[in-house]
C-alpha cells in the first residue's frame, strides 16, 4: 500500500484496451471495420480483432456480417437500462444544488413533475441571513411559480379548467398572457416568476431531462426579493442552466447535436 494509505490501483491493460474500443464505436460511425478501430485506438489490428471476438462473444458488440463490421452490442442498452433504473434523481442533483447555494448565495430547490404541479422533493438552504424557506413536498403551483411555469411549458402537465386564482397582484390570471410567457419559457429554456406567488419572493426555474429526453425534474433558485432582484437573477441564469444540464448528463440524457 502507498504512504497515502490508499490502495494501490492495478490497471488491467486488456480491459482498458477493450473499452478504448467500446468507447470508439460509440463515438462516430454506427459501424466501423478492425483497421479503423485500430487505427483509432492506436492498438494494433490482431490485439483489436481479439478483443473484438470477446466482445461479440458476450454480445457487448455485434458483427455485421453484411459489411464485416462491427457495432455496440444489445448487451449494452440492457446493463445502461440497469444503471438508469438505479439511479434516485435525488442523489444526481444534491451535489449540483450545494454548488448552485454556494454559486449564487439562493436556496436551490429540485421539484418533481406533478399532474397540474410541480412538487418539490429536495432543496439545499442558503446561509444567508435573509433568506426564502423552502419545504419537501410544497407545490409549485403551474400558473404562479417559475417551476410550475416550467412543468406547463416544458412537460406534459396542463393547466386544470377554470378561472386561474391570483395569489398577489401580479400573478398571471389571463389564459393568452400565460400562454405567450410559457412560449417564452419554451424558447429560452427557463421560467422566471418575481412576486407571483408570494410578493416578496423571486425565482427562476430550469428542466431537467432524463435518458429519453423526458423532463425528469425542475431545478429552481428562490430568494427574498430584497436579495434576489432583477439583476441577481439574470446573474443566476448561467450556473442554473449548467447545473441543469450537468443533473441531466448524470440521469442519461444525451445533448442533441
Amino acid at each position: 500500500m502507498p504512504r497515502t494509505g490508499q490502495p494501490a490501483v492495478r490497471h488491467v491493460a486488456a480491459v482498458e484496451r477493450a473499452v478504448a474500443v467500446l468507447d470508439v464505436l460509440s463515438d462516430g460511425s454506427s459501424e466501423l471495420g478492425t483497421n479503423e478501430i485500430a487505427r483509432r485506438t492506436g492498438i494494433n489490428a490482431s490485439t483489436v480483432s481479439r478483443l473484438l471476438a470477446t466482445l461479440a462473444h458476450a454480445r457487448l458488440v455485434e458483427h455485421v456480417p453484411a459489411t464485416g463490421r462491427y457495432r455496440l452490442g444489445p448487451r449494452l442498452l440492457q446493463l445502461g437500462s440497469l444503471v438508469l433504473g438505479r439511479l434516485d434523481l435525488r442523489d444526481v442533483a444534491r451535489p449540483h444544488l450545494q454548488d448552485l447555494v454556494r454559486a449564487t448565495g439562493m436556496t436551490a430547490t429540485l421539484s418533481a413533475p406533478g399532474e397540474h404541479d410541480a412538487v418539490t422533493v429536495d432543496f439545499v438552504q442558503s446561509n444567508a441571513t435573509v433568506q426564502s424557506v423552502a419545504r419537501v413536498g410544497r407545490p409549485s403551483i403551474g400558473h404562479a411559480t417559475a417551476a410550475g411555469k416550467v412543468l406547463l411549458a416544458l412537460g406534459d402537465a396542463e393547466l386544470p379548467p377554470g378561472a386561474l386564482k391570483g395569489y398577489t397582484r401580479r400573478t398571471i390570471t389571463d389564459r393568452s398572457r400565460l400562454e405567450a410567457e410559457l412560449a417564452r419559457v419554451a424558447r429560452q429554456g427557463y421560467a422566471e416568476a418575481a412576486g407571483e406567488r408570494e410578493l416578496d419572493l423571486n425565482a427562476i426555474a430550469a428542466p431537467v431531462y432524463d435518458a429519453d429526453g423526458g423532463l425528469a425534474g425542475i431545478v429552481g433558485l428562490q430568494g427574498p426579493a430584497s436579495r434576489f432582484g432583477r439583476d441577481a437573477m439574470r446573474a443566476s441564469v448561467d450556473p442554473l442552466l449548467a447545473a441543469t444540464r450537468a443533473i441531466s448528463v448524470g440521469l442519461g440524457w444525451k445533448a442533441p447535436e
